[in-house]
């Protein structure tokens, strides 16, 4: 029996409070962010606090459960100041329902859930339910597809057939979609199906046309066998209940696949749009401290915190840049210092589970029987420059490897401590650390590397694990004709130590250029600043597995490809990631988006038409571009080349200037894109949507003949442009659109770059990318354009617009204006 001391903690091993106190200064970026995301408001949406106010009312909240544990007001005051100058000093902050909505009495402090998924009418509702549930209150679900029953299956009390696992998906999807209708976004959800389903290929190809299930995230529940069986080329058995109305009933094998195929369909889906990932359920389950409960088989939307049904996240980041010293001229890791801060917010996080709100009453006692919770890390790659090591280096490994060790070792001990004060998480009775013998702990998991998003962008730091993504991005907004670039901090130090900082340097790197290419850059500063594109996907999957062997959950990282990967590099990546034990991967190929406004691509020397197929007898060819039963025999679009020309017009409208670019495959015109002279709004939004499924007929081969057939003459606002009349949005892109098919603009062979086409305003006085002699050789309204394979291969931020998106930690993430999605 644990002897529970109901007496005053011992606030020592958290270190002595600052005095004279100073919050850490935020920047520009942090404020915007803290204003439009964190910060209260009152009922006219202005704000009511600032951000130091923000943290001592989730300092005070947070220390308020120390009360029901006998702790003396005196040292509840000390604990709540040691919270507050963690936070305040940028060095620790909780996720960020916690940072929203500690102390105000509305909402939850938990990021997301796992909710329940059984095979019944009764159960499937029960979880659309909790599900509107949970995200009214602001948090994302998981759930497990592997219980219910596959499609077509007989139902003996209905005498039906049962709709199976993708339409019970859908079904969710719609729930969330609905929720979200009044709120802001729609809500992160995430969808597992263990690989023994035999629905698995119907569910990998799920979400092959994108767009559809867009607010999911999917993936594959992979194990041991079936890995062995796709090293070892064999197949491998297909499960169902013998009884599928008894959920107790024993599995029976209902059938056998080639694993290899299955595998390689899983890779071509995470090649082409980044789904699904995998989680290796059995490397999941053999580390976890609760099997007696039950068996874990999904996982939060980001895929880091594999959860029982009704778990939740508990999440916090220590900003691990900022536990830096000088010792006699050396540059080392503070220990000491980062010691106390584990502790102290891994009690900050313990208490968070007893102030909490909770959607249902199901996910209340599951949380406050395991008490799992989300400590983890952010900055490591602003760690490892001002330490002067490489992430891709074997010492950069090393080095994440010893601190997610010390993280877990300094965890355990507060978790042992906490557990002498207050008792072990109550489902500690049966678990296997019990039946050895092992000290109690509070809580049935201590860390997970989660995603940092905006609450990184709060603290001034890189996100969680991952290198820095870029070096410089651009504001987004441009002022008087001059545009602003964020450019990292310590990248800016170390060009203005080595005299290399320029206006052009940054401006090159914002618009997508490799530091590795520059000649007026020092070979060491290209060693130390590799961003996400420069590192490899071996160093990236390696970077993953030295963290998670000290993470009793799991890691969210994105393993970055360069666009020109091939099925075979996303292949080998999955299969390093389970032979280091890490617990699920998720992959990104750079370009790989069909939202993308420019991307970068493959070897075009393959590359096959629609034409050239029909001149081929042999199906096997069209298997190639065409995936096995895609999409019910759909057509699939082709993919892009590596560079294209493009055609770039302004055409005015009833709406405002209008921008269409046709980018060309040869002869052909291959997509179109759009963009407003003032960004934002329905209007831009109704412009992208038409541009984006021009492009995709387009791509799938339609002539574009028939695309200007249909948009010609759709009236809006009308409006004359050099004695045309422009009809409405939809009437100019087809207007620039029949200029190119009908060689109308064949004249034009100028290059210049694609951002003066995409960062403009009304005024007709933009400064001009291109030279005094590129001009003469211009028309008076289009240019060509070069679109570079390393430029702008990333999509621009659907919040604001100019920002692009950083593809990081299982999510996308805006850093000009704090957008994130996971």
């Amino acid at each position: 029996m644990v002897q529970i001391k109901k007496t005053n903690a011992d606030v020592t091993r958290y270190g002595d409070l600052i005095e004279d106190f100073e919050p850490a200064p935020l920047t520009d970026n942090s404020k915007v962010v803290l204003e439009k995301r964190y910060l209260l408001k009152d009922e006219n949406d202005e704000v009511i606090e600032t951000p130091n106010e923000m943290f001592i009312r989730v300092a005070k909240a947070l220390a308020k459960p120390e009360k029901d544990y006998g702790v003396a007001d005196n040292k509840i005051k000390q604990i709540e100041n040691l919270f507050y100058q963690s936070m305040a000093s940028l060095e620790f902050l909780p996720n960020s329902p916690t940072l929203m909505n500690a102390g105000t009495g509305a909402g939850t402090l938990s990021a997301c859930f796992v909710l329940p998924l059984t095979d019944s009418m009764e159960g499937i509702m029960k979880a659309a339910h909790d599900a509107a549930m949970v995200q009214k209150f602001g948090g994302g679900t998981g759930f497990s597809l592997s219980e219910i029953r596959p499609t077509g299956t007989p139902i003996a009390t209905t005498h039906g057939k049962a709709c199976g696992p993708i339409a019970v998906l859908k079904h969710l999807s719609s729930v969330s979609t609905l929720v979200t209708q009044g709120g802001k976004r729609d809500g992160a959800n995430m969808a597992v199906m263990d690989v023994h389903h035999p629905n698995i290929l119907d569910f990998i190809e799920c979400k092959t046309i994108e767009g559809q299930i867009h607010n999911f995230n999917i993936s594959v529940g992979a194990s041991d066998e079936f890995m062995e069986a796709v090293k070892n080329g064999t197949d491998y058995a297909l499960y169902v209940k013998s009884n599928p109305a008894d959920e107790k009933s024993e599995r029976v094998e209902a059938g056998r696949l080639d694993a290899r195929k299955v595998f390689e369909k899983i890779v071509h889906g995470a090649w082409l749009n980044g789904e699904p990932g995998m989680i290796f359920l059995d490397e999941v389950n053999r580390n976890s401290p609760v099997k007696h409960v039950g068996m874990i088989t999904a996982t939060n939307p980001c895929g880091e915190q594999p959860l029982l049904p009704n778990e939740s996240c508990n999440l916090g980041s220590i900003d691990v840049a900022k536990f830096i010293k000088d010792s006699n001229g050396t540059v080392e890791i503070d220990w000491k210092k980062l010691s106390k801060t584990i502790r102290l917010t891994t009690r900050f996080l313990d208490n968070v589970i007893d102030a909490n709100k909770y959607a249902i009453p199901e996910i209340e006692e599951m949380n406050l029987g395991t008490r799992k919770l989300g400590l983890g890390v952010m900055g490591f790659a602003d760690l490892l420059v001002k330490l002067g090591v490489a992430y891709d280096s074997d010492k950069g490994i090393e080095i994440g490897r010893k601190i997610m060790a010390f993280f877990k070792e300094e965890s355990d001990n507060e978790s042992r401590d906490l557990a002498i004060e207050r008792g072990p998480f109550p489902k500690w009775t049966g678990s296997e650390m019990e039946k050895r013998g092992e000290e109690p702990l509070r809580n049935a998991c201590r860390l997970t590397v989660a995603p940092t998003g905006t609450i990184s962008m709060i603290a001034g730091a890189s996100s969680g694990i991952e290198p820095i993504f870029s070096l410089a991005y651009r504001k987004h907004n441009i002022l008087e004709g001059e545009t602003l670039f964020y450019v990292d901090q310590n990248f800016e130090n170390i060009c203005r130590y080595e005299n290399i900082y320029s206006e052009d340097l940054m401006e090159y790197l914002s618009d997508g250029g490799s530091l590795l290419d520059r000649d007026d850059v020092p070979e060491s500063v290209k060693n130390l600043f590799h961003t996400a594109a420069d590192i490899s996907p071996t160093s990236h999957v390696l970077m993953q597995s030295a963290f998670q062997e000290s993470t009793d959950a799991g890691i969210s990282k994105t393993i970055n490809f360069p666009n020109e990967a091939t099925i075979e590099d996303v292949e080998n990546a999955y299969m390093l990631a389970w032979e280091t034990k890490c617990k699920g991967i998720t992959v990104y190929r750079s370009g790989s988006r069909q939202v993308e406004v420019l991307t970068s691509g493959h070897d075009t020397s393959n590359d096959k038409t629609r034409d050239d197929l029909n001149g081929e007898s042999a199906n096997d060819e069209l298997d190639n571009i065409l995936p096995e039963k895609s999409v019910n025999g759909y057509i699939t679009p082709m993919d892009r080349p590596q560079e294209l020309y493009g055609i770039t017009s302004r055409v005015k409208t009833g709406r405002g200037n209008l921008y269409v670019t046709v980018n060309m495959a040869g002869e052909k015109p291959f997509e179109i894109f759009t963009t407003h002279g003032k960004a934002g709004g329905n209007d831009a939004a109704m412009a992208e949507a038409v541009s984006r499924v021009s492009s995709l007929c387009l791509r799938s081969g339609l002539d574009p003949k028939e695309i200007i057939e249909q948009l010609r003459g759709i009236t809006d606002i009308p409006a004359w442009d050099e004695g045309n009349l422009v009809r409405s949005v939809p009437d100019a892109l087809a207007m620039v659109l029949d200029k190119v098919v009908t060689n109308k603009s064949s004249n034009v062979i100028s290059e210049a770059t694609q951002k003066s086409m995409f960062n403009v305003t009304d005024n007709a006085q933009q400064p001009s990318m291109i030279n005094v002699e590129e001009k003469k050789n211009i028309n008076e309204d289009t240019i060509s354009v070069t679109v570079a394979a390393n430029a702008a291969s990333i999509p621009n931020c659907p919040e604001c617009a100019v920002g692009t998106l950083a593809f990081e930690e299982g999510c996308q993430k805006c850093y000009s204006c704090g957008y994130s999605k996971c």
